[in-house]
């Protein structure tokens, strides 16, 4: 039975997966960056209509005043490829640190570091070490892998090195690989290592880029900069969840991932400062924005756990406070708490039927048919995300993640 609007309205957690779906044909998905970055192309919905630009053009339809809001996390080369004595490959990809549990702390760990990982080809690795041998100048250094326990659908893999002088994350550029979405089909090439990253990625931490961030190049900066548009910056570390499939019928049955976030308070400052004027660039910008403003609603409220938005929490918490009240609530808390940093850990869904509280755009990628994004885009839009991906595959716009951008002012 399909799931009327007033309904979906009245309960997210029963909309339908397949009522958001689309043909993407394969020639549609970009499988290679453009040669420039600023060259894509530009889908433009304001005011009900659809335009189409060059992305070099966005300054000139982003309006003066405005906040443009960055996810400045940097992939890292989660990928790593270890071989049996018997030749069998065997493929660990990293998802998130365990111990030291707290990114920074884990990337700068030296001799060893434990963490969650997916495992491929698993059942040909029953015990025992995995060794991998890679060159550190000059010299002949080793990684091994030794499996600690299941965790639920990932599992716990310690990291130990010889040359202990050498980060983690030093380990990983020498020994990794940066892991493009499995629906490029292809391997990692050298073009991927700059090309993966945006131009501004800071803090490393994600396992898949904030693509919409590929398209934005300092000549571009530039021209924001003149045109009187601010920026802030917040690092949300991308986790590999986001290229999980919805196999759910009803959202209310699909578990969302967690990620994980990060903000300083000048951000925090920046976004009350913007009031209502805020374009961010990334679904990940997006999720953050608004998981802030819920997570300053529970500090408001005395809610258990400040730390943590969890999938619902959005659709049953109390949302009579202002953006501004929220933010200032979290300030005020990491300066009762002595932080310069606020971390914490969302697993927001936005679905059809959820009120932004803080963002009036959002610069994004053409997304996967009955994906989650996909229903945070319709939540933004609401039915004419059809309109606007119909457009889009009839005048030769590439889709995922390299390829075009679009800019879609809220409805």
């Amino acid at each position: 039975m399909e799931i009327t609007t007033e309904e979906t309205l009245m309960s997210p957690q029963k909309i339908q997966i397949s009522n958001y779906t689309y043909d993407l044909p394969d020639e549609k998905i970009a499988k290679y960056p453009l040669g420039n970055r600023e060259e894509s192309k530009l889908l433009v919905y304001k005011n009900n209509e659809i335009t189409e630009r060059g992305f070099q053009n966005l300054p000139e339809e982003i309006a003066e005043g405005t906040t443009m809001v960055f996810n400045n996390t940097k992939v890292i080369q989660a990928r790593l490829i270890f071989y049996k004595e018997t030749g069998a490959r065997i493929e660990i990809f990293c998802l998130e640190p365990l111990s030291p549990a707290d990114y920074n702390l884990a990337f700068q760990a030296k001799g060893a570091s434990s963490w969650k990982c997916i495992i491929g080809n698993l059942r040909k690795w029953k015990s025992g070490v995995l060794k991998m041998s890679f060159t550190y100048e000059g010299e002949e250094q080793f990684l091994c892998a030794e499996h600690v326990e299941n965790l639920d659908g990932a599992h716990e893999i310690k990291f130990s090195w010889n040359h202990t002088e050498l980060s983690f994350s030093e380990v990983l550029e020498l020994t990794g690989r940066i892991p493009i979405p499995p629906y490029l089909n292809r391997d990692t090439e050298n073009t991927d290592l700059v090309r993966y990253q945006t131009v501004y990625s800071k803090h490393e931490g994600s396992v898949a880029a904030p693509t919409a961030g590929l398209h934005f190049t300092d000549s571009v900066f530039s021209r924001l900069d003149k045109k009187g548009v601010k920026r802030a910056e917040l690092t949300l570390h991308v986790g590999a969840g986001t290229f999980k499939p919805v196999k759910a019928e009803q959202i209310g049955d699909h578990e969302m991932h967690t990620e994980h976030i990060q903000v300083n308070r000048e951000s925090l400052q920046k976004i009350i400062d913007a009031g209502n004027q805020i374009v961010a660039v990334g679904t990940t910008s997006v999720r953050t924005l608004e998981s802030l403003y819920w997570l300053g609603v529970k500090i408001m409220s005395g809610k258990e756990n400040p730390y943590l938005l969890e999938q619902w929490d959005a659709y049953s918490l109390d949302a009579d406070c202002s953006v501004a009240a929220a933010y200032q609530a979290i300030i005020d808390f990491m300066e009762r708490e002595n932080q310069t940093l606020f971390n914490a850990a969302t697993q927001i869904i936005i679905a059809p039927g959820y009120t932004f509280k803080v963002i009036s755009g959002l610069v994004t990628n053409f997304h996967q048919p009955q994906s989650t994004l996909l229903l945070l885009i319709s939540a933004l839009v609401g039915e004419k995300w059809r309109e606007i991906y119909d457009y889009a595959l009839n005048n030769d716009f590439r889709f995922l993640s390299y390829g075009d951008s679009s800019l879609l002012m809220k409805s």
